[in-house]
C-alpha cells in the first residue's frame, strides 16, 4: 500500500511540473476574450496620435496665404521653435482642422522647396501652403479636396506700358518674374510671347520687391496674392483676363489649391475633408478677405 501511494504521488507531481511549464508564462496565448497578460516590460508605447499636437507647415512668409508677426492678434499661431507667430488664411484652415480633430496647433515655418521633403520623412503632419494639386506632387503625396481656388493673374505698375494690357498678347516682350517652384513661373510665364524672363524669386514678398524695384515689368501671380499686394503697394495694378480667351492656358490642377499629408494618411486626409465638405466657394472667399484685411505684407 506505501509502495502504490508513493508512485501516485510522484505521478501528481509530474503533472504538476508539466502544467505549470506549458502554460505558466506571458508567452501562452490567452484563451478567446481573454485580455493578455504582461508584466509591462515588453508594452508597446501608448498611442498619442489623437491627442499629439497637429504639425502643420507652411512657409509663413506668403501672405495673405500665411505670414508672421510678433505677437497673437487676430488669433495667430505659436511658430514651433520661435518666438514669433503665424497667421493668414492657411493657419484659419489649419486651426478648423485641428479644432474639429480635438487637437492643438503647431505651426512648422519651412522653406517652400522644405515642405514635401518634411512630410515624406514625418517631421510634420500637414502642409497647407498655397500649394496647387498638380500630378507630379501627388505622385508623392495625397492630397485633400480644395481649400481654395486660384485663378492667374498679372501684377506691373501704374505707369508701366503694361498697365492697359486687355490681354495676355498685350503683354509680349515684357520683363518679368515670379515665385519659384510655381505654376506661375514654370506654366504661364512661358506663355508671355518673347518674353525676358529673369531667375525666379525664391519667395512671394521678394517676388513684388523685385516688380516695386522696377527689375521687373510685370509679375504673374494668383488672385489673392496680387489683392494682397495692391492693398499696400499703391503703384500696383492688377490685370485679370479671366473670362478672356486672350488669357493663361491653366488647368485645374495649376489653380485647385489642396492640404497634402503623408502617402497613405487617410485617417487625417479624411478629418481634413471633413471638414473642407462643410464649407463652400463664398466660405472660402470670406476667409481670405478676413486675412487679406489683415495681413502685414507691407511690413
Amino acid at each position: 500500500m506505501k509502495k502504490l501511494f508513493a508512485l501516485m504521488l510522484a505521478l501528481v507531481l509530474v503533472l504538476a511540473l508539466t502544467a505549470c511549464g506549458a502554460g505558466g508564462g506571458t508567452d501562452a496565448p490567452p484563451a478567446d476574450g481573454d485580455a493578455p497578460v504582461s508584466d509591462g516590460a515588453d508594452t508597446a508605447a501608448p498611442d498619442t496620435t489623437d491627442t499629439a499636437p497637429l504639425r502643420v507647415a507652411m512657409e509663413c512668409g506668403y501672405a495673405p496665404y500665411n505670414w508672421t508677426q510678433e505677437d497673437d492678434s487676430n488669433g495667430a499661431v505659436p511658430i514651433a521653435d520661435s518666438s514669433d507667430y503665424a497667421y493668414g488664411y492657411d493657419v484659419m484652415m489649419a486651426k478648423l482642422v485641428a479644432e474639429s480633430m480635438g487637437r492643438d496647433l503647431e505651426i512648422v515655418k519651412l522653406d517652400w522647396d522644405s515642405l514635401i521633403p518634411a512630410l515624406q520623412a514625418g517631421t510634420v503632419d500637414a502642409v497647407i501652403a498655397g500649394q496647387s494639386i498638380t500630378s507630379d506632387r501627388l505622385e508623392v503625396v495625397d492630397f485633400s479636396e480644395p481649400y481654395y481656388y486660384a485663378s492667374i493673374v498679372t501684377l506691373t505698375l501704374k505707369d508701366s506700358e503694361y498697365a492697359s494690357a486687355q490681354g495676355l498678347s498685350d503683354l509680349a516682350g515684357a520683363t518679368c518674374t515670379s515665385q519659384l517652384g510655381t505654376i506661375w513661373y514654370d506654366n504661364c510665364i512661358p506663355q508671355i510671347e518673347n518674353a525676358n524672363v529673369l531667375a525666379a524669386q525664391e519667395t512671394a514678398p521678394a517676388m513684388l520687391v523685385a516688380l516695386e524695384s522696377g527689375a521687373v515689368d510685370l509679375v504673374v501671380t494668383d488672385m489673392p496674392t496680387a489683392m494682397a499686394a495692391t492693398s499696400v503697394y499703391s503703384d500696383m495694378v492688377l490685370l485679370d483676363f479671366t473670362g478672356s480667351d486672350d488669357n493663361f492656358v491653366v488647368s485645374d490642377e495649376d489653380i485647385n489649391l489642396g492640404v497634402s499629408v503623408q502617402k497613405g494618411n487617410t485617417e487625417l486626409l479624411d478629418a481634413v475633408n471633413a471638414v473642407l465638405s462643410t464649407m463652400t466657394v463664398d466660405d472660402f472667399e470670406k476667409m481670405m478677405q478676413e486675412a487679406i484685411a489683415v495681413q502685414p505684407l507691407s511690413e
